[in-house]
């Protein structure tokens, strides 16, 4: 039948994950169901305008996952695997500073990072790996206990790690490598039936229950997986009138009349779900973890460093005026409106959201391009945020987790960055606005080109 491509093997790696995860927790079968009914509405609302961001077919197919390791060595073992999926590490991010619950983890997420490729499968895995070297949350015993821990398990087979070697100096794999490859891959990220060492697991849950969840048991494991919606408030309140109980609030941008950017989260808390434990005299009990929950996200127009600026600085506004008692939504509300262009053309004009351009009318070389846009020469069609948000992403996870650990800020941290992790993963993670900026930049010379043919 041929190489299957990469494009191919991640298309038949998000499905089959997807599959797996609505075995292993329903409710995330019924918030798919609901975002396509709420995206339906949505087209059936607003035609073609509900697709400015992303065809209704990509929207519905659109998915990330989550995965949490415990050690470089592992992280390194995920960017092979990924790597056969032409998934490519971008954004570096670190979640032990954020507010509202710091998190011990450094993360990074991997997805396709060309246009053609987004289109065809926009599968992305936020991934996470733990630093047990922070000593504002782990002290020097419970540190190397739990790296002896993390370095004694094995989370990828060989075999995986091989035919992930190969898929990517090849370009694909032939049906059966696929197959077996598709099956492995899936399998190791499969909830483990092995019983969990209670007392271990719970020791490293008063730190923190991510590391509870990272390096408490032997296996690593999907903790969400996010399907994309046109209308996230409309999402909320379905999953409500379903009975499903959500977390407090949606996470990132307020809803308001403008433009949406960067990216709107919410999920539905985490659930009970069973597990065996065994406890120091051996026995293995039944019991229940609560740690993975159902994520569902709204995507705008990615904004330029100029524009994340601004983002970083109404936050901080709508922190301090929510702090003396209004509320949250309508505080932010207003400050969007105070502070943020309303029209997507005022967002490009002002070099605060990345857009590409098409040339739909006639015009003259060497003219700009604010003219080129106001004259209505030129197009601006904005570009998708495909990344992540630190805050947001650990607003989250503290709405999920049943404790927030403990953390000492007087405790000197250790040093992780975008180059220490590109040093792991022995390739050069992908800074988001460099990707949307070269993007953006090609459009323009294309532009350019053509007004002087």
């Amino acid at each position: 039948m041929g190489l299957l491509t990469h494009t191919e093997l991640r298309a038949r790696f998000a499905a089959r994950l997807s599959a797996l995860y609505g075995t292993e927790v329903p409710a995330y079968t019924t918030l798919v169901e609901v975002s396509q009914e709420v995206n339906e509405r949505v087209l059936a609302r607003e035609g073609s305008d509900a697709e400015r961001l992303g065809s209704i077919e990509r929207v519905t197919a659109e998915r990330h996952g989550a995965i949490r390791v415990g050690s470089p060595a592992e992280l390194a073992q995920v960017g092979r695997v990924f790597g056969a999926l032409g998934m490519s590490p971008c954004g570096f991010y670190d979640l032990r500073d954020v507010q509202p619950a710091p998190v011990p983890v450094v993360s990074t997420a991997f997805r396709p990072l060309e246009r053609d490729e987004l289109a065809a499968n926009p599968f992305r895995v936020f991934t996470s790996v733990l630093v047990p070297e922070d000593r504002r949350f782990f002290d020097a015993d419970l540190e190397q206990r739990l790296r002896a821990f993390v370095d004694a398990r094995r989370l990828f087979p060989d075999e995986l790690l091989s035919l992930a070697d190969r898929a990517v100096a090849e370009g694909g794999l032939e049906e059966r490598d696929a197959e077996t490859f598709l099956a492995l891959a899936t399998g190791a990220f499969a909830l483990s039936p092995e019983p969990v060492d209670r007392g271990w697991y719970d020791e490293l849950a008063r730190v923190s229950g991510v590391a509870a969840d990272i390096g408490g048991v032997t296996s690593t494991h999907v903790n969400h997986l996010t399907p994309r919606v046109l209308d996230i408030d409309d999402l909320y309140a379905s999953m409500e009138a379903r009975g499903v109980a959500m977390i407090d609030r949606i996470q990132g941008p307020p809803r308001w009349e403008g433009p949406d950017v960067l990216l709107r989260q919410t999920s539905f808390r985490a659930l009970d779900e069973p597990r065996r434990f065994r406890l120091a005299d051996g026995a293995v009990v039944e019991g229940d973890l609560r740690v993975r929950f159902g994520e569902v996200e709204a995507r705008g127009i990615a904004l330029t460093p100029q524009g994340r600026e601004l983002y970083d600085r109404m936050l901080a506004e709508v922190d301090a005026r929510a702090a003396e008692g209004g509320d949250r939504d309508e505080v932010a509300r207003a400050v969007w409106a105070e502070h943020l262009p309303a029209t997507e053309e005022e967002l490009c004009l002002q070099g605060l959201g990345f857009f590409t351009f098409r040339l739909v009318g006639d015009a003259t070389a060497g003219t700009d391009l604010a003219e080129l846009v106001r004259s209505g020469a030129v197009v601006p069609e904005p570009i998708v945020y495909e990344d992540f948000l630190p805050r947001s992403a650990a607003g989250i996870f503290a709405s999920n987790l049943t404790s927030g650990g403990t953390h000492d800020a007087t405790e000197g941290g250790a040093p992780r960055d975008l180059d220490w992790m590109s040093d792991v993963l022995g390739t050069r993670v992908a800074v988001p606005e460099e990707v949307y900026a070269a993007e953006s930049a090609a459009s323009w010379v294309e532009v350019q080109r053509r007004l002087a043919s």
